[in-house]
């Protein structure tokens, strides 16, 4: 059966398969401006309404890799029908939560089935475009995986200022309802070769503990102090422990759950390379403008948001373009024109300094998008481009776990930087400040307004502002550098990234 399968309208296949990896996406970020008003309405800390991402988090990274086993044993199209119903069950489960910790049960719940709907919405794109056309359903998926997280705190601060909380996990609802029916009818009868792959249960369990206690460390890291925290290090030795084994498990494994002998191919291994490092890098822009944003410049949460909008224009508007012209030339020039474009964008913000206007700072967002639009769908095409159809749903779970944990790596290290580099400028600044130096006392008695208490800490808050100032273009100036090596990565992918010659033939079994 060399017939490649066609849905009856692609368009609408389409429609459903984006909307419903909009709203997974959309639910990493949305619920971040939310957790005040999450956490007074349940009656719980800030600290401990973090959770909240945490749980999702962990449960999303270890359902990534196992799209791959999940595939083969119940199908791609039932595997994301079933997906996105249990999300939209779940969604409305986290709206009703009466509890933290009923809360929590349900977001881990939703990230374990938002897992698999990525990759698979991946997969199942490449498989139901023409060839030529590939490029063209990668670069829509590459808009969605940009503008949905931007759109996330925007749209979640809205609902949350006006309706209630619950309110950004009932939208879900009605939207993965039409998702799945749309799917669920266009792909129907779609050929796919089902197996009963045995479950590795060593693979499974210590992939589950090593993961998960990973994510934890990345994501609590900071709050608990590292490693002067004795839950930090006991959760770090568990983590490690349980991955060494994983490891060694699956590379000897004859049926492993998680195969990594993907990494043979050499695209998938550069590609899969340079997407976490650029991914990790990215990351980090995206979370330190906001916080600096408000942190630094004391914007509200919703200007921060219109700030760094900007971001998905360009990918919006180039998207079609990309998609239509990128495969007519080699990748990894556009892949390496996004580095260039992405570190001049940190350099420009490593010039940034306290009095830096709206404007600036949304134009720059603006030129960043440039970058974006043209990274994402370059690299999963040279990545996707050397594995077998059959590996695609795999190859793509993977890849895309390992770009979530590179992001996770990303958000601990450089919030942990950026606050340790502010404290070290701190003081540096404070030396100065002594009774012997006239230009401190003249500054004093200027901001004291005859209340020296008051002059020191106004003089203490310029200090600290400024201190969180040089620390941002230190780290922006560094992820600039980051950028511009990953060029070299790419660059070890090799020609032609076309997917395989038997691809189209080998969908049909």
């Amino acid at each position: 059966m060399s017939s490649h399968f066609r849905p009856p309208n692609l368009a609408v296949t389409t429609i459903g398969l984006s909307l419903a990896t909009f709203m997974q996406v959309l639910d990493t970020t949305i619920a971040n401006v939310s957790l005040p008003t999450i956490a007074g309405n349940l009656g719980v800390s800030n600290d401990q309404s973090t959770w909240v991402i945490t749980s999702f988090a962990v449960s999303m990274a270890i359902a990534l890799p196992l799209t791959g086993f999940l595939t083969r044993r119940f199908g791609e199209v039932k595997l994301f029908v079933w997906c996105t119903i249990l999300f939209s069950i779940t969604s409305f489960m986290c709206g009703v939560s009466q509890s933290m910790g009923m809360l929590l049960l349900f977001r881990a719940l939703q990230g374990a089935v938002a897992g698999p709907m990525y990759p698979i919405t991946q997969s199942l794109l490449i498989g139901t475009y023409p060839n030529e056309k590939r490029g063209m359903a990668l670069a829509l998926l590459s808009m969605v995986t940009v503008v949905a997280p931007i759109a996330g705190p925007i749209l979640g601060g809205w609902i949350t200022d006006n309706y209630s909380w619950p309110w950004i996990f009932f939208i879900n609802v009605p939207i993965g309802i039409f998702a799945s029916v749309v799917v669920a009818n266009q792909l129907r009868g779609k050929p796919e070769r089902l197996e009963r792959p045995r479950v590795d249960y060593v693979g499974l369990v210590t992939l589950i503990i090593g993961v998960g206690a990973l994510q934890i460390v990345l994501d609590k890291g900071n709050d608990e102090d590292w490693f002067n925290s004795q839950f930090i290090v006991i959760t770090s030795i568990v983590s490690a422990v349980a991955l060494a084994v994983f490891l060694i498990w699956e590379l000897t494994d004859k049926d492993p759950i998680v195969d990594l002998r993907l990494f043979r191919h050499r695209n998938f291994t550069a590609g899969t390379l340079a997407l976490i490092l650029a991914y990790a890098a990215f990351f980090s822009i995206s979370l330190l403008v906001p916080l600096w944003l408000q942190q630094t410049l004391g914007y509200t949460s919703t200007w921060a948001g219109f700030a760094t909008a900007p971001l998905g224009i360009i990918p919006v508007l180039l998207t079609f373009f990309v998609g239509k012209y990128a495969t007519r030339m080699d990748l990894r020039l556009l892949a390496g024109a996004s580095f260039v474009v992405m570190a001049g964008t940190c350099f420009m913000r490593s010039d940034f300094y306290v009095q830096v206007d709206f404007y600036h700072v949304a134009m720059v967002q603006l030129l960043q998008g440039l970058g974006v639009a043209l990274f994402f769908m370059p690299t999963l095409t040279i990545l996707l481009s050397d594995l077998q159809t059959n590996e695609i749903a795999a190859g793509s779970g993977l890849a895309t776990f390992l770009r979530t944990l590179g992001g996770s790596f990303a958000a601990s290290i450089t919030t942990l930087m950026w606050t340790r580099r502010a404290v070290t400028h701190h003081e540096q600044l404070t030396e100065h400040i002594n009774p012997y130096n006239p230009a401190a006392q003249a500054a004093l008695q200027q901001l004291s307004h005859g209340n020296p208490q008051r002059g020191a800490e106004a003089l203490n808050g310029m200090i600290t502002q400024q201190g969180f100032q040089i620390a941002f273009n230190e780290v922006l100036h560094a992820l600039g550098w980051i950028f511009l090596s990953l060029i070299v990565v790419i660059w070890l992918a090799k020609p032609p990234f076309t997917p395989k010659a038997g691809a189209s033939s080998s969908g049909g079994h």
